[in-house]
């Protein structure tokens, strides 16, 4: 989403639809039959505290997915509603005269991440699952004068929509599990 007023253009972007679609749908499939197989197998903790459990969690982990870039003439800014609590997620705000470099940095898994080097020696994350990530990379060149033409987000969409369809089987399968223990008679 880009606005425009009379002296600035600002762009917001938001995480992928699609990272955030994936990773909301792979949390629900891994905890959903938690409460189910707990009192299946009576295990010592009650079903309604594991769904309380998961709705908080929910909670938490779609804050986290709301992260937005908001980026203008004069700043780049990682936000987050004012729903999220600050001491949870806090975002930064880097003036783009402040902007000293981009450093990369290799993950654990052999990724490339890219950090913004300020005039004081503090490094903020590019945010690199962001829709739209090419364009907030050319901004970025276009506001700092630092070449960008080799920086990639970190994963590719190919990779999510892998991970979605292995999360839709893993659906399936808590489908089957928790109808087969409803059928059997051992849920009420």
């Amino acid at each position: 989403m880009t606005t425009t007023s009379a002296n600035t253009s600002t762009s917001i972007f938001r995480l992928s639809p699609l990272i955030r679609v994936t990773l909301l749908t792979l949390y629900i499939a891994l905890t959903a039959p938690l409460p189910f197989l707990s009192q299946v197998t009576a295990a010592p903790i009650p079903p309604v505290l594991l769904w309380v459990g998961i709705g908080v969690g929910l909670v938490g982990l779609y804050a986290v997915l709301t992260e937005q870039v908001i980026v203008n003439d004069q700043q780049i800014q990682l936000a987050y509603p004012v729903w999220v609590p600050r001491f949870f997620r806090k975002g930064w705000t880097l003036p783009w005269a402040d902007v000293k470099e981009l450093k990369p940095r290799s993950t654990g898994q052999g990724g490339l991440v890219y950090y913004f080097l300020s005039q004081d020696g503090k490094a903020y994350l590019l945010p690199m699952r962001v829709a739209g990530f090419t364009r907030l990379v050319k901004i970025v060149e276009a506001k700092t004068g630092i070449n960008t033409t080799d920086i990639r987000p970190l994963a590719q969409p190919w990779m999510y929509i892998i991970l979605l369809g292995c999360t839709l089987l893993l659906l399936l399968v808590d489908g089957w599990t928790i109808t087969t223990a409803l059928t059997t008679g051992q849920l009420n």
